[in-house]
């Protein structure tokens, strides 16, 4: 197997959890305090991880396409957090929104993907996006 398998399997593990958990403290705490108790996570999380980085390999790097990229993830995430919060505080259904969020947001970057960083097209691309698009539609008219 693929050691990249892995690390999917344990972030498909870890954002069903975020989801799960979004749709049970939507409407029990303001969304900005729900916004920085992400953002606490995630900082005392990421220190922890540079420190004991720093410790192991005694080398960090940090190129300006990086830092600007990593940005884009910070305030990216920062804004599906967000979205979360006031999808599920509108009262959406965890079983219906989770999977249009994340299936709508899989065929965007993998648009992405095809459009600007030239990725590889095939027929079974295609049926894939077809069957992907066929499950939003299903998901959104039951």
């Amino acid at each position: 197997m693929m050691r990249w398998v892995i690390f999917a399997l344990f972030t498909v593990v870890a954002l069903a959890t975020a989801d799960f958990c979004v749709k049970l403290a939507a409407g029990k705490l303001s969304n900005s305090i729900a916004l920085l108790l992400y953002g606490s996570c995630s900082f005392f999380i990421g220190l922890i991880w540079v420190l004991w980085e720093r410790t192991q390999s005694g080398t960090l790097f940090l190129q300006p396409a990086g830092l600007a990229a990593g940005i884009g993830v910070g305030l990216a995430f920062t804004g599906v957090t967000i979205g979360l919060y006031l999808t599920f505080g509108a009262g959406a259904p965890v079983s219906v929104a989770s999977p249009v969020i994340r299936l709508g947001g899989l065929l965007l970057v993998s648009v992405a993907g095809l459009a600007i960083l030239h990725e590889p097209f095939s027929w079974r691309y295609l049926l894939g996006v077809m069957l992907a698009v066929s499950g939003l539609v299903l998901i959104l008219t039951r």
